[in-house]
């Protein structure tokens, strides 16, 4: 008996040791060797993998930036210090950084929302995004605060039924707009601390768009014969961010001044 077990134990051990030893030759033979630079830009993005440079995650976009020459400012996290350090270690400029940040595209409180009925299903943006009848605008902000759980900034509250981000802290990670089932957040560049947007998302016909809010666009065009910077499609006040830049501030407020709902004003850190 005690033979016996002395034999199974010592064939154990034998075993034990060929599959260590198969084990240590396979990690040897298939090891996949990751480019040094690699491993240095990833040791140098934050690893929260946001998603916020267009990547899946911080390792996408370190194998982006050596592999294919990616721009070294894309990480919204790391601010303009990873930059740097990206742009040391692969022996490059930074080029031009201009800070990305969430803007919310409605501007209705509960007290400018007309045709609102109470809801009492489950209290998420993606629920009562599914229930007809919430409010009368099918375009604007629900308010049940989706946008909120998914930042991890503290960037975005609900104040009043409505989205408002407060700039201080958001770093442009994207989070928010993911999940905005009705798409009104986008991130965008800020050239200023503050720059102008048409805080709303309804593409109704004029007469739709004032019986469902008192802050909608009505398409009036009042803002593109004072400014360049705006454009109508479907019945909507776009801005052109990328046009934007100080130079462009004063037709900017005059858009505003002539805007007859107040859909149009500056978002950022420096707005009076």
């Amino acid at each position: 008996m005690m033979i016996s077990l002395g034999i199974a134990g010592a064939s154990m051990l034998v075993m034990a040791v060929i599959f260590s030893y198969i084990l240590g030759w396979a990690n040897k033979k298939f090891k996949v060797e990751v480019d040094p630079k690699i491993e240095a830009v990833i040791e140098a993005l934050p690893g929260v993998n946001c998603g916020g440079c267009g990547y899946l995650g911080c390792s996408d976009y370190a194998v982006a930036i050596v592999m294919d020459n990616d721009a070294v400012n894309k990480c919204t996290v790391g601010g303009k210090a990873c930059a740097k350090e990206l742009a040391r270690i692969m022996g490059v400029d930074v080029g031009e950084m201009v800070p990305m940040q969430a803007i919310v595209h409605c501007n209705a409180p509960l007290s400018s929302r007309l045709g609102l009925t109470q809801y009492k299903g489950e209290q998420r943006c993606a629920t009562a995004q599914q229930v007809a009848g919430v409010q009368a605008c099918t375009f604007g902000c629900l308010g049940f605060g989706d946008c909120v759980q998914a930042c991890n900034y503290d960037a975005i509250h609900i104040l009043d039924g409505l989205a408002r981000v407060d700039y201080e802290k958001c770093i442009g990670c994207g989070a928010c707009a993911k999940v905005c089932p009705r798409g009104i957040i986008s991130i965008e560049g800020f050239q200023e601390e503050a720059i102008p947007v048409v805080a709303c998302s309804n593409k109704d016909k004029a007469k739709d768009a004032k019986a469902a809010c008192k802050n909608a666009c009505i398409g009036c065009k009042a803002c593109t014969k004072v400014s360049d910077l705006f454009t109508i499609s479907d019945n909507l006040s776009k801005c052109n961010y990328d046009d934007y830049s100080a130079r462009k501030r004063e037709e900017a407020m005059k858009a505003i001044e002539k805007c007859p709902t107040g859909c149009i004003h500056f978002v950022g850190t420096q707005v009076e």
